[in-house]
């Protein structure tokens, strides 16, 4: 499953409510979301993509949407829109190793967006935090089924 954003404030009468949604490519006319444990279709998608307004076949009134407020939406990862290649969700590379040939220098926490890049947050083994930039100069390779992330270190400052 993968989190499209967390349920709002409602908007208007009809169940509508905002979505704070970190990843709003996600969200899509007709596509289903879990919220609460119950799945809905998305009947309705409006606001922008940093505001974005979802009504749900599950939730018809303003009551409805204010109960479901702070209740994360979710969606089956097949049913997101496909990656082009070396595309990767950030499900995919939480929880990876991060490391320099044999050496490891730590375990990817979070992705951070930045102006001009995404960053991998870095716990370091021994104690600490690295951002690395997502570009090709900083990450050889990935490998998300082995959930190993090749960097170079002398491109990081870290040789």
């Amino acid at each position: 499953m993968l989190s499209a954003g967390v349920v709002g404030r409602p908007h208007g009468l009809d169940g509508s409510f905002y979505v704070n949604a970190p990843r709003p490519e996600l969200l899509a006319t007709g596509v289903i979301v879990t919220v609460a444990g119950e799945p809905g279709r998305i009947e309705r998608l409006a606001g922008t993509a940093a505001h974005p307004i979802v009504r749900l076949s599950t939730c018809a009134a303003r009551d409805a949407a204010a109960a479901l407020r702070g209740s994360e939406l979710l969606i089956e990862a097949a049913d997101a829109p496909p990656l082009g290649p070396d595309e990767y969700r950030a499900e995919q590379l939480v929880g990876a190793s991060v490391r320099d040939g044999e050496l490891e220098l730590g375990i990817v926490r979070e992705l951070i967006a930045l102006p001009s890049c995404e960053c991998l947050a870095v716990v370091r083994s021994g104690g600490g935090e690295l951002l690395v930039p997502m570009v090709r100069d900083a990450i050889r390779a990935i490998d998300a089924e082995r959930r190993v992330i090749e960097v170079d270190r002398a491109f990081l400052g870290e040789a």
